[in-house]
């Protein structure tokens, strides 16, 4: 993709993410339809589906030999990284958007022909837009992101993990992450993967372990990582796979390798 197309697909959609913000804003205190779906913590709910029908019209609208992957289900069927692809989540936290009214975000990541060019991650109730263009670094509002710092260890490290990671379970060695939490600075959950992400790019996060993401989860923040140095592969070290669900570390480079080697162990 060349600048020039890249700059006006970014304009588009950083226009349409504060339109769907701002529409979230005036519905956030409306009673709304709230529905499960996989399971009883896994929430839906009218406002998801009715931004990503905002998105998914505007983008048909605008650039229609585009295609859409949308966790609510009003995209294509998309097999393939070919041509331009949208991964839009329009509500990344919705158990957030349910009990609490903010810590979440709408999450956009633009890819051409497999590569990310446009990240976009909306804190829609603090009105912070962090954004990435490919080879432009990222930005928090206005202001450029630095580079991920170099002096960066395990000990000073504020590490993002679900706590259930550190319970017994079927997927990884919880003694690990146990120790992990330990050795670390700190631990926090956010319960919103794109603002975890988010949190990494800025470098306020030093890393984001989780066992289970949708590409609509991490499309754009993958991007916005990307521009400031960090690195996003799947917990077990392969490339992340932009077409189905993945485990997923996203950190700091200086200490992908320690967190790969001595504290994530597969069962």
């Amino acid at each position: 993709m060349d600048a020039a197309t890249r700059q006006l697909i970014f304009e588009d959609a950083r226009k349409w993410v504060y339109q769907a913000g701002k529409q979230i804003r005036d519905q956030i205190d409306d009673p709304y339809q709230i529905d499960t779906k996989s399971d009883a913590n896994d929430l839906v709910t009218a406002v998801d589906r009715s931004t990503e029908q905002f998105f998914t019209e505007k983008i048909r609208e605008k650039y229609p030999t585009h295609s859409i992957v949308g966790e609510e289900g009003y995209g294509d069927k998309v097999e393939s990284l070919d041509g331009t692809l949208w991964i839009i989540d329009p509500i990344d936290g919705t158990m957030n958007f349910v009990h609490q009214k903010r810590n979440f975000a709408i999450s956009i990541g633009i890819f051409h022909e497999g590569v990310g060019e446009i990240g976009l991650i909306y804190n829609v109730v603090e009105d912070v837009l962090y954004s990435g263009k490919k080879g432009e670094g990222a930005y928090r509002n206005q202001d450029k992101l630095p580079p991920l710092g170099e002096q960066v260890n395990l000990e000073t490290s504020i590490i993002a993990l679900n706590s259930s990671l550190a319970c017994e379970n079927k997927l990884i060695n919880e003694k690990k992450v146990q120790q992990l939490i330990k050795d670390s600075r700190g631990t926090r959950s956010y319960g919103s993967a794109a603002l975890e992400f988010a949190f990494v790019a800025e470098g306020i996060v030093d890393a984001y372990l989780t066992m289970r993401l949708a590409p609509w989860d991490f499309a754009a923040g993958l991007i916005l990582v990307e521009e400031v140095g960090g690195v996003t592969i799947q917990a077990n070290g392969k490339p992340v796979n932009l077409l189905e669900k993945n485990t997923i570390l996203t950190c700091n480079s200086k200490i992908k390798q320690q967190l790969l080697g001595e504290y994530i162990e597969f069962k």
